[in-house]
């Protein structure tokens, strides 16, 4: 059961919707070496600075990485990005310079430095502040010095680039400088002790308040008033026990602002796509805290190593605090936040409403996690307001992608929530009085409300802080630079635009939640359809033109007769109309058939009995067939250029054919033979049912097979959904299959466009797991489909990063068409490519990359897949990827025969273990252990039991005979080994009994009489890498070898000397032991006597 948050938390929530780790992968700033030190984050940059002196600045737009600025005097210790002019940029170093940096995008120059100071050599400068109007930037230092570095610049006027301005220090202040802060000519200096405040243009100092501190607290300067009619700013400073002063201008504290019982609330939940957010209600204590550092936008925002706190002073309240792990700086720009974290790592947050929240995460298709948020802050999701964002449709059509089996608790809680929203009348009411107020407006009779905005005015929506985040947040849409989601929006709007006309040849009906068609394919229709039009015309004119057509009257002399004008249909139109009415019967009959059909499958009887279930589908088979099915499956292509375009069979303004070659993926995935068009896509690739787009290809001798991306005739929606539906139900049950595996490749090239893309996928790793044909087919018909997308010309350039780096930009990624530019990747650069493929589990799962790539390749992106995971997490989650079971033995299997020992090194000629071959590294010895470690039925344990033997992995052959209790087998090949060793450790099989301690002495005896231990020179490496030449008896440690008399001592160790040598004399086993055995048996002995007179003397003391 999801906790409520209260009503009075509800306003705010925190959020992360992005990983920047593929980012600081491509910038290689996630390894030990180089790490992130510090950063600064404007409208347009995001300014990262590294403990090796450089600077990289990425552009928010697309997360691209813009320059990289170096330093050789030591690495960045901290960078501030001017907050008027995004041209400039302040480092610096950790020996004290202090860089103004010019960065000349906007002339396309190169960066250079404009302004230099040393004026803190050899102090550690702990704050940068830029001046809010002029090209100044303040820094502090550990010693408490302020500094003034102005920076020269053309922009400033002729001849200011030339001028050198002298670098002014400040002042100097008691302690550390903590924080600097600058509004209105007014410096604020925080320190460990106190805050003082400086007139930069009178050159006059104040004192904040009259109490001194002790510690890092901050302080900075907040405007008053809304974003259009800003006020003068309050000085805010950091206080010890969670406290602020608000101080004015002069340096008078006005009032105190005590938080420490106002934190005495629960944290609200911090809401990623890592984890599920957990509330837990229950009230917390009050915090008295320090406040490092306060960053300001429109509230006041702090931080602890632990968690982030966000105050609004002008009420006295907090907005909200959420529980962050090592944060150790915080850059904010607007609503949302750049942490850094001890780690080096960074994160992206984002401070929006709940229901906007919900909206990003559903536009993700986060669809679980929008749930849980719903639920969680119901209180805010309920009201009117938040019908603007979440109307109630798209709250239906979150619990309709819930699953009904698994998630029949979370769907539960939120049919709760949708009982309890307000109407939508209080909304529509709101909404009118906000637009009446200031705008004028007219209603559509569909409902809609037309807006025309006056000039000049600004509604109270737009002032308001909520509504303006709104803003920013459809600004950062945008930063992924070719996403489906992005499409959408552009897309309705192109079609709402074409809905305002008057005059339109076409009719674009945007449908709520349904995919649209990307720009270019929108594009494409316009400019077929223009053309065809205009290809008609030209045809109509010409024959009006000819005269030949036209009926004559009969001018015969003498006769007078009446001119009559007959009108005949031509040929064309006749054929034409033909055609219309045929084609209407057929698809009446195909929906009769499917009716009929989806009728039969909805009877349990009929549903669960696989025979009755294909009776019904291969009835329906044939009408599709007759119906939606080509004519000539296969014809020349020469044809095709023979005919005019005039006689050409008219392709309805719904269908397209790609014509490919049968094995496209058997040669080059990236060079297909056929292309749907010369035009560059801006995105994703989605085919549209409305596309007229036909592919053509060049002629070939041969012919060629078609594969139908679309359907030959227009569809309705209903029939297409039913059609879907019982085209994969004919193909999971293998109905194509009576005609061999190629029926079955047929039918999915012919109806590829009535397929559910994600769901054949499924088929293909399970059903036809074997055939590797009918993937061969699907992945040519995914191969065409993509292959307008924009990605595919990036891939094709060879620069294996930047194809990365596109895929990554378009999450949330479809399986299908993922996995299609994989397979172009896979081609282009082989193993280096997958090795870098577990980043996009769990959407391309390790069944797709088998199918994908050979045995050699797919064993290292297996490896580092469980490698990414946290170690104490790795053997379940091994386990989770088992899908079927069978794929354990397959997996093993790679592993034993690929980068391993060579049996002949492992194996003597009989099968037996050869001496010290268990020394050998295994290339997975990693995967191996955790592959023999999981959970098995015995069948299965005991085939593993086998492959290792017959493989030489001794040590998975060690284990799995502990599991199985196979405990002589064991020990005979530990005495084979020699290796004392393998007894101790948590994986040793130590005998357990004074008869197993006999039978190991036993084997023991037998298997060094019949073999002898090799020279020295002959081991394997050992574990630590090294091994020894030497044969002598000083260097080699005797003591580990599976000798009798180490087993005896062992076995004297565990039972006592009398009663282990009594054992053995009594079982005949003879016991010759050297002098330094016999030794050890006395110390044994007398170490004995004395333990028992110790405890006799204890217990008659006691």
């Amino acid at each position: 059961m999801i906790p409520v948050v209260p009503v009075e938390s509800c306003t705010h929530v925190l959020a992360e919707f992005d990983c920047l780790d593929p980012l600081l992968s491509a910038l290689r700033l996630d390894s030990g070496r180089i790490r992130c030190t510090c950063l600064s984050v404007s409208r347009k940059w995001l300014a990262l600075g590294t403990s090796a002196g450089g600077l990289h600045l990425i552009q928010r737009d697309g997360w691209k990485q813009k320059l990289i600025l170096t330093h050789k005097e030591g690495s960045v210790t901290q960078v501030s990005c001017c907050p008027h002019d995004e041209d400039f940029i302040a480092v610096a170093t950790s020996q004290g310079l202090v860089v103004v940096w010019e960065l000349h995008l906007e002339r396309r120059g190169r960066p250079e430095r404009v302004s230099v100071s040393w004026e803190h050599r050899g102090q550690t400068v702990t704050s940068l502040c830029w001046d809010t109007a002029a090209l100044r930037v303040f820094a502090g230092d550990v010693g408490g010095k302020v500094s003034c570095v102005r920076a020269g610049s053309s922009k400033l006027g002729k001849g200011s680039a030339f001028v050198i301005f002298p670098i002014q220090t400040i002042t100097t202040v008691d302690s550390r400088v903590v924080q600097l802060g600058y509004s209105d000519g007014h410096l604020v200096v925080s320190s460990l002790s106190r805050c003082y405040l400086c007139d930069t243009e009178r050159e006059k100092f104040w004192r904040v308040g009259n109490k001194e501190r002790d510690g890092e607290f901050g302080a900075c300067f907040l405007q008053q008033g809304s974003a259009g009619q800003r006020g003068q700013a309050l000085l805010y400073c950091a206080r010890p026990g969670s406290r602020l002063w608000e101080a004015s201008f002069a340096g008078e504290v006005l009032s105190t602002h005590q938080f420490k019982q106002l934190l005495a609330c629960p944290p609200l939940p911090l809401v990623s796509y890592k984890n599920e957010p957990h509330f837990n209600p229950a009230q917390a204590s009050p915090q008295s805290l320090a406040f490092p550092r306060l960053l300001h936008d429109q509230n006041l925002l702090t931080w602890t190593d632990s968690a982030i706190y966000i105050f609004t002073p002008h009420s006295g309240q907090v907005l909200l605090w959420t529980e962050v792990k090592d944060v150790v700086e915080i850059s904010v720009f607007r609503n949302e936040l750049f942490c850094l974290h001890g780690d080096g790592r960074l994160s992206h947050l984002s401070l929006m409403s709940p229901e906007r929240c919900v909206e990003r995460l559903m536009k993700r298709e986060n669809w679980t996690l929008a749930t849980t948020v719903c639920c969680m802050f119901q209180h805010a999701i309920i009201t009117s307001r938040a019908r603007k964002s979440l109307p109630i449709d798209r709250l239906e059509q979150l619990k309709a992608q819930l699953n009904s089996g698994s998630q029949q608790q979370l769907i539960g809680q939120l049919e709760e929530v949708i009982s309890k929203l307000e109407p939508l009348d209080s909304a529509c009411s709101s909404r009118r009085s906000s637009i009446s107020s200031h705008e004028s407006f007219n209603v559509l009779d569909c409902g809609i409300y037309r807006v025309i905005s006056r000039r000049g005015s600004q509604s109270d929506d737009d002032s308001s802080s909520l509504a303006n985040q709104s803003m920013l947040e459809e600004e950062r849409l945008k930063e992924f630079s070719f996403t489906e989601e992005e499409q959408v929006e552009n897309d309705s709007q192109s079609v709402c635009g074409e809905a305002d006309r008057s005059d339109t040849s076409l009719q674009f009906l945007p449908l709520p939640f349904r995919s649209k068609p990307p720009r270019v394919a929108l594009q494409a229709v316009r400019d077929s359809v223009s053309s065809f039009v205009k290809k008609t015309t030209e045809k109509i004119n010409t024959l009006q033109m000819n005269t030949d057509l036209w009926p004559r009257p009969d001018f015969r002399e003498g006769v007078h007769t009446e001119v009559t004008a007959t009108v005949t249909p031509l040929p064309e139109e006749v054929e034409l109309n033909a055609e219309q009415s045929s084609s209407e019967s057929e698809l009446q009959e195909l929906k009769a058939a499917t009716k009929k059909a989806i009728s039969q499958i909805q009877d349990p009887m009929v549903l669960l009995d696989p025979v009755c279930l294909s009776d019904v589908l291969r009835e329906w088979a044939p009408v599709l067939e007759r119906v939606l099915g080509p004519e000539d499956h296969t014809r020349p292509t020469e044809t095709h250029e023979e005919k005019p375009l005039e006689e050409e069979e008219i392709v309805s303004s719904m269908s397209c054919c790609v014509v490919v070659q049968p094995d496209i993926y058997s040669a080059n995935l990236d060079e297909p033979a056929a292309t749907l068009t010369e035009e560059e896509d801006h995105g994703e690739s989605t085919p549209c049912s409305t596309a007229p787009v036909r592919a053509l290809s060049s002629p070939l001798a041969n012919h060629v097979e078609l594969i139908q991306l679309f359907s030959p005739k227009p569809l309705p929606t209903d029939l297409q959904a039913d059609l879907s539906q019982l085209a994969c139900l004919y193909l999971e049950m293998g109905c194509p299959g009576r005609g061999g595996i190629e029926s079955v490749c047929v039918f999915l090239r012919r109806y590829f466009f009535l397929l559910d893309q994600e769901r054949v996928r499924k088929m293909c790793m399970l059903r036809y797991r074997e055939h590797r044909k009918v993937m061969k087919a699907y992945i040519a018909g995914m191969l065409e489909f993509t292959q307008a997308s924009k990605v595919v010309e990036v891939i094709q350039k060879g620069d294996l990063l930047k194809s990365l780096r596109s895929l990554r930009e378009l999450q949330p990624w479809n399986a299908p068409l993922l996995l299609s530019h994989l397979y172009r990747l896979y081609d282009k650069h082989g193993e280096v490519a997958v090795r870098a493929y577990p980043q996009f589990y769990p959407t391309i799962l390790p069944s797709d990359i088998m199918a994908m790539a050979l045995p050699s390749h797919f064993l290292p992106y297996l490896d580092n897949l469980v490698q990414s995971r946290a170690e104490q997490q790795r053997l379940s989650f091994l386990g989770s990827l088992l899908q079927p079971e069978t794929l354990r033995q397959d997996w093993l299997e790679l592993a034993l025969s690929h980068d391993a020992p060579q049996k002949d090194d492992t194996l003597t000629a009989d099968g037996q273990p050869r001496w010290h071959s268990h020394f050998f590294s295994w290339g997975y010895g990693r995967l191996l252990s955790l592959l023999i470690r999981l959970p098995a039925d015995l069948a299965s344990k005991q085939k593993m039991l086998e492959m290792c033997r017959t493989h030489g992995y001794w040590m998975g052959y060690l284990y799995l005979c502990r599991e199985l209790q196979r405990r002589p087998e064991a020990f005979s090949a530990i005495c084979r080994l020699d290796d004392m060793t393998l007894l101790e450790g948590d994986d040793g099989i130590v005998p357990q009994s004074l008869d197993e301690w006999v039978l190991f002495l036993q084997l023991s005896q037998q298997i060094s009489s019949s073999i002898e231990a090799p020279p020295t020179s002959a081991l394997p490496s050992n574990p630590n890498g090294s091994c020894s030449d030497d044969t002598n008896d000083d260097s080699t440690d005797w003591s580990i070898r599976v000798s009798p008399e180490n087993i005896i001592l062992r076995l004297v160790r565990v039972f006592g000397p009398d009663r282990a040598l009594t054992a053995l004399q009594e079982r005949g086993i003879p016991v010759d032991l050297s002098s330094r055995s016999t030794l050890v048996c006395d110390l044994l002995r007398v170490a004995e006597k004395r333990q028992s007179m110790l405890e006799f003397y204890s217990k008659h003391i006691s």
